[in-house]
């Protein structure tokens, strides 16, 4: 039986208790949760109980539930499905699950697709889509995998094709024939579906925080020179990065055509790297993490530095210079793979490796697919020594959200390849993958569009990884100071804004990952009635308390704003850029300039930030608490050393509206870890101009109290903000004028909309006028 070494073998709990299963002949039932079952047929009756590759847990508590048999039929009944078995091979007249709050409709059958005319939407598909393999070279949108997301309240995923898990680790081939299907009855309780699907396949992994901050990659035959001296403009102009991505060009690419095409390599390019060593430790003493690119497909040839060891394990005389074809069907060359070729690099200071695998699906072993196997051991290897594991691929199937960073691909740059990405990354989470990267700015082809790379540079801020990347064509780089001042400023701002919410971002991972939550969601998981909520695809959750909603247009002409729809749920919100407050409840048409994006902040929210001059991703000696007028709040800020199951400190902020009061709390757990005093801004927003409070120093352990004395409810400055507009926009003097005579006149909104509507204004420019004196109301 072919073996793995210890660490690169998964936990699994693959055994139901005998107490949640239901044997009835040839078929087998087991209730892993009310909402979920696993229905199973087997040819010669043996079931599957070990570990897959999607599923590694099923030893859950048993729910309750109920079995009535009658001869061959068999039912099963809990508080959220009914499971009607009538005897025999699995069709769609021997077997059914109900889900109970839908409705006659909201049946599963084996092998008939849910009726879409039966959703409830008119215009939402039934089945809500999960995520695909790859978006390269896509212009736009691309068809996307199942999710467990359906309007019809039942889902099913499918796991009869995968490779079970031995006990050493290894894939091991399955019954043919065996059917194993896993039925998500949930509801509309979307969330919960995605929880139940990380009970059974694990949570998705805790990023490391370098991997929260901004990424720079670029197609580039970078030498050392210039990449050092890219990074010191970077410092020079205070743009912040945590991880130095280097692509392909950093190994041997131009080689003896005996051996091939230099796409796959492992030996530095000295002349394009003299001292690589002393490259990656000098990046490293910039607060950077490195990750260089490989497309592992060719194997180690004879003229890499790796070879004659990687021969030597392998068996090959190293004199015949056959090659050290890759091969990860085979544990042998698994582990010389990464003793002989990796460890040595790791060694040296390669921090995690960006595995760019494009050959396909198959390999020696029926059914394994090379990237999933790639992904599997490259995820568990990196966290050999207790550091938190990171790998950067490609999506390779449901369960892939346990082996993050996602690669999405080579994406063309073009408006419609952003206005897909917000959606594209927010379903992704229907099937439990969160941590997508993608090329921010585009890879390859399309127009320079400085306002284009500005809106995608604002979408990478908010969203799970931010990588900027450009090709290798001359004008291809995505440097801020390649664009014209205004979208260099905007850029700059965004960019430097993402350092300062690693503190929150790593608390968000981190809690995300134990209440088994994606930080990215699409917005209908909170409001699964509304069709509105449907209809807003590129707003999305970001963490638990905001709503982002990236600008994915141009600008209009006159307002010089862009619009997005967006849904807001009941309750007050706050725009955290312009302090205008909205009720919820209701889809708003959001208008913006370059220079912002809707990030609506729940009342009585609490984000902490970095100071405004701290940039790294290492703990802070400053925060800036921005908290949200209009209700209580209350913070856990959770900090730790930044190891698997490491120590960590915990830090409680608290607000109340009906006093102003705010309370830093001590910080409990390992306090060594942060700094002993830190220095505390505080900023409240939503309640006319922002009210700030300098505390200065607090005592880690002590912490402090402090009241915002001024006004604490809703003011929107309506005229203020309405005559600011006003001023900047692209139209008629005159106008203008007009406009302002009639807010001068009319005080009351209904008066105000209903003038407005009457005058023979540009369609932008009413759409950001009405915004701003209905956002209330």
């Amino acid at each position: 039986m072919p073996t793995l070494p210890a660490h690169l073998r998964l936990p699994t709990s693959p055994v139901a208790p005998a107490e949640s299963v239901v044997t009835s002949g040839n078929a087998r039932f087991t209730v892993l949760t009310e909402r979920l079952v696993r229905i199973e047929w087997s040819p010669s009756g043996s079931f599957e109980d070990r570990a897959t590759q999607v599923v590694l847990h099923r030893d859950l508590p048993t729910p309750r539930f109920r079995v009535h048999r009658d001869g061959e039929r068999t039912q099963i009944f809990t508080s959220a499905f009914h499971l009607d078995h009538s005897g025999g091979e699995f069709t769609p007249q021997t077997l059914k699950v109900q889900e109970l709050t839908g409705g006659y409709h909201s049946v599963w059958r084996p092998g008939e697709e849910p009726d879409s005319k039966f959703a409830g939407f008119v215009g939402i598909p039934t089945q809500l889509g999960g995520t695909a393999r790859t978006l390269d070279a896509v212009d736009g949108a691309t068809e996307v995998e199942p999710g467990l997301a359906n309007t019809l309240g039942v889902a099913s995923l499918d796991d009869s094709s995968s490779l079970a898990l031995d006990d050493q680790g290894w894939v091991a081939q399955r019954e043919t024939g065996a059917v194993d299907v896993y039925v998500f009855a949930h509801g509309h309780d979307f969330a919960d579906a995605v929880r139940d699907f990380y009970r059974i396949t694990g949570p998705q992994p805790v990023l490391p925080r370098h991997a929260l901050g901004n990424w720079w990659s670029r197609y580039h035959a970078y030498t050392q020179e210039e990449y050092q001296q890219l990074i010191e403009r970077f410092e020079a102009e205070r743009l912040p990065f945590s991880v130095a991505v280097v692509d392909m060009d950093w190994h041997l690419t131009e080689i003896d055509p005996r051996f091939g095409a230099g796409w796959t390599g492992y030996t530095w390019n000295r002349n394009l790297f003299p001292d690589h060593v002393g490259f990656l430790s000098w990046l490293h003493d910039r607060g950077l993490k490195v990750s260089l690119n490989v497309h592992p497909a060719e194997g180690i040839r004879a003229y890499e530095q790796a070879y004659p060891a990687m021969a030597e394990a392998l068996g090959i005389d190293p004199a015949s210079e056959l090659p050290a074809s890759f091969d990860f069907a085979d544990p042998a060359f698994i582990r010389a793979y990464f003793e002989h070729v990796h460890h040595p690099m790791e060694d040296e200071g390669v921090d995690f490796w960006w595995l760019d695998w494009q050959q396909g699906s198959n390999s020696r072993i029926p059914g394994l697919d090379p990237l999933w196997m790639l992904n599997h051991l490259h995820f568990l290897d990196s966290g050999r020594d207790g550091r938190r594991p990171l790998t950067f691929s490609r999506y390779a199937g449901p369960g892939s959200h346990r082996y993050p960073v996602g690669f999405s691909g080579d994406t063309v740059i073009s408006w419609e390849s952003l206005d897909f990405q917000p959606w594209f990354t927010s379903t992704a989470s229907n099937i439990g993958y969160d941590w997508w990267s993608h090329d921010i700015g585009g890879h390859m082809f399309g127009t320079k569009d400085d306002e284009l790379a500005t809106r995608w540079v604002q979408f990478g801020v908010f969203s799970p990884v931010n990588r900027l990347h450009a090709s290798n064509g001359v004008f291809s780089g995505k440097e801020p100071w390649r664009f014209n001042p205004v979208a260099e400023q905007v850029m700059g701002d965004f960019l430097r804004l993402r350092h300062r919410m690693v503190p929150w971002l790593f608390t968000e991972n981190l809690v995300g990952s134990q209440e088994l939550r994606p930080l990215v969601r699409p917005v209908y998981w909170s409001d699964p009635e509304r069709i509105e909520a449907y209809a807003a695809r590129n707003q999305y959750w970001f963490g638990r308390d905001l709503l982002v909603a990236p600008i994915t247009c141009p600008v209009e002409q006159q307002s010089q704003y862009a619009p997005v729809t967006t849904w807001l749920p009941a309750g007050r919100w706050v725009d955290l850029f312009t302090g205008l407050a909205y009720t919820g409840g209701r889809a708003v048409t959001m208008h913006r300039p370059i220079s912002q994006i809707p990030v609506m902040a729940r009342a009585g929210a609490i984000i902490p930030l970095t100071g405004v001059d701290w940039l790294r991703v290492e703990l802070p000696e400053s925060l800036e608490l921005r908290i949200v007028a209009g209700a209580d709040g209350r913070y856990e800020l959770v900090e730790d050393d930044d190891r698997s199951g490491g120590r960590q400190a915990r830090t409680v902020f608290e607000y109340t509206q009906s006093t102003g009061e705010v309370r830093i709390h001590g910080a409990t757990g390992d306090v060594e870890l942060v700094p002993a005093h830190r220095r505390y801004r505080l900023v409240l927003v939503g309640a006319g101009v922002d009210q700030v409070v300098e505390l200065g120093e607090v005592g880690t352990e002590t912490g402090a109290r402090a009241v915002f004395e001024g006004a604490r409810e809703a003011d929107n400055r309506v005229d203020e903000r309405a005559l600011a507009f006003l001023d900047q926009a692209q139209m008629p003097i005159f106008t203008k004028e007009r406009v302002r005579q009639l807010l001068m006149e009319h005080p009351g909104v209904g008066a105000r909309v209903a003038t407005l509507a009457e005058m023979e204004l540009a369609s932008d420019v009413a759409a950001v006028l009405r915004e701003l004196l209905l956002a209330l109301e």
